[in-house]
C-alpha cells in the first residue's frame, strides 16, 4: 500500500472557498509536490501564474461536469499521472461545485488500473458558513458533500454570528456525525489537517476516525424532550446541554452495534443484499465487525453499492469485541436495517 499515489478528492458546494485552498496548498512552502486535476464550470479558476510559479503539474478536465462524464476522463488522467509517477508526492482532484464526490471515489475501487497505483486518501469539503443553512434546503449536491466527506471546513467564519455557525456547525453534524471539523476564514487550516488523512485506509479506520469509536449509537438514542421544528419542515432538532441537535429527515446516519459475534454466512449475503437495493440512497458505510470463531478484526467501508474489506489485525487481549457499522444516506428504512443485522447475529 506504501508505494499507492494518495489521492485527496476535494468538493464543496459553488463558491465555497474550494479555490482558495487549492492556491494555499500550491503556494505554502511544504515541501511536497502535488498534482492537480481541477474541473471548471463556470467558476474562477485556479491563478495559473502562480500554478507556473509553484511548479506543480494541472491538468485541467474542460469537459463540463465532473460528476456526469468524468469518471473515463479521470481514468485516462490518471493513467497519465502515473506514467509520470515519482515527479509528484500526491494528486488532488477538485471538483466543480455541483458534483456528487461519489462518481470519483468509485473510480478508485472499479477501475484496476487506478487502483493499483493511487489510493483514495480522503474526500474533504468546503462549506460555506454564510450560505450552507440555504443550499442544504435546496441542493441535493450540498448534502451529499456534507455526508460524503472525511473532512469538512467550515469556511468565512466570520460573516456568521457564534449561535449562526454553531447551528450550521450542528446540521452538518446531523447528517455526518463522524467527519472531523475544521471552522475557518480563508481556507486557514494546517495542510496535514486536510492532506494525508488516510480516512479512506481500513487499515487506518479507527485512528482517523476516533468519534467511530466513540459510540454514534450512544448519541442517537439520547433524544431529550424538548424539540423544535425548524422553519423549512426539513429538520428538526433536540437540545442536548443547551445544544441543539440537528436531525435531517431525509439524509441520516444510522449506526448500528452489537456485543455478540457475528455470522459470516449470514452477515455477508445480508449487507451485500442491502446495497444492491439501496445503494444509491447509502452514500457511505463502514464498520468493524467481530466475526464468531475468528480471532481477527474485519473492516469494510462502501460507496454506493461497492464495498471493500478485509482483515486488519487481530482483536487484542482484552479488547472489547463488538461490531459496529454506520451507513451514511438518504431515506434509509433504520428499522429495517436494524432488523437485518440483529438477524446477524451467530
Amino acid at each position: 500500500m506504501s508505494d499507492k499515489v494518495p489521492v485527496t478528492v476535494l468538493t464543496g458546494y459553488l463558491g465555497a472557498g474550494k479555490t482558495t485552498l487549492i492556491n494555499r496548498i500550491l503556494s505554502e512552502p511544504h515541501g511536497r509536490k502535488y498534482a492537480v486535476i481541477v474541473n471548471e464550470f463556470g467558476e474562477i479558476g485556479i491563478d495559473n501564474d502562480l500554478v507556473v510559479g509553484a511548479d506543480e503539474e494541472v491538468f485541467e478536465m474542460n469537459n463540463g461536469c465532473v460528476c456526469c462524464t468524468v469518471r473515463g476522463d479521470l481514468i485516462r488522467i490518471m493513467e497519465g499521472l502515473m506514467r509520470r509517477k515519482g515527479r509528484f508526492d500526491a494528486i488532488i482532484i477538485e471538483t466543480t461545485g455541483l458534483a456528487d464526490p461519489a462518481p470519483v471515489a468509485q473510480t478508485f475501487f472499479v477501475d484496476d488500473a487506478v487502483g493499483k497505483q493511487a489510493k483514495l486518501d480522503a474526500v474533504v469539503t468546503v462549506a460555506d458558513a454564510r450560505w450552507l443553512r440555504e443550499r442544504l434546503r435546496d441542493a441535493p449536491e450540498a448534502k451529499n458533500q456534507v455526508a460524503f466527506a472525511d473532512v469538512i471546513l467550515i469556511n468565512k467564519t466570520d460573516l456568521v454570528s457564534a449561535p449562526e455557525l454553531r447551528e450550521v456547525e450542528m446540521r452538518i453534524r446531523g447528517i455526518n456525525p463522524y467527519a472531523t471539523i475544521h471552522k475557518t476564514q480563508r481556507c486557514q487550516v494546517p495542510l496535514p489537517e486536510v492532506l494525508g488523512r488516510n480516512a479512506f485506509d481500513l487499515d487506518r479506520i479507527l485512528d482517523s476516525e476516533p468519534a467511530f469509536l466513540a459510540g454514534a449509537d450512544d448519541r442517537d438514542h439520547e433524544h431529550h424532550r424538548d424539540e423544535e421544528h425548524s422553519h423549512d419542515g426539513h429538520a428538526h432538532a433536540h437540545h442536548h446541554g443547551g445544544l441543539k441537535h440537528y436531525h435531517d429527515e431525509e439524509m441520516q446516519s444510522v449506526a448500528l452495534r452489537s456485543d455478540k459475534p457475528l455470522d459470516a454466512d449470514r452477515f455477508f449475503p445480508w449487507v451485500q443484499g442491502l446495497v444492491a437495493k439501496e445503494g444509491p440512497n447509502i452514500l457511505r458505510s463502514k464498520g468493524i465487525l467481530a466475526f464468531k470463531d475468528d480471532p481477527q478484526r474485519f473492516v469494510f467501508q462502501g460507496v454506493h453499492m461497492i464495498l471493500d474489506g478485509d482483515h486488519q489485525r487481530p482483536w487484542a487481549e482484552g479488547e472489547r469485541r463488538e461490531s459496529r457499522i454506520v451507513f451514511i444516506g438518504r431515506n434509509l428504512d433504520e428499522s429495517r436495517i436494524r432488523q437485518g443485522f440483529e438477524g446477524c447475529v451467530a
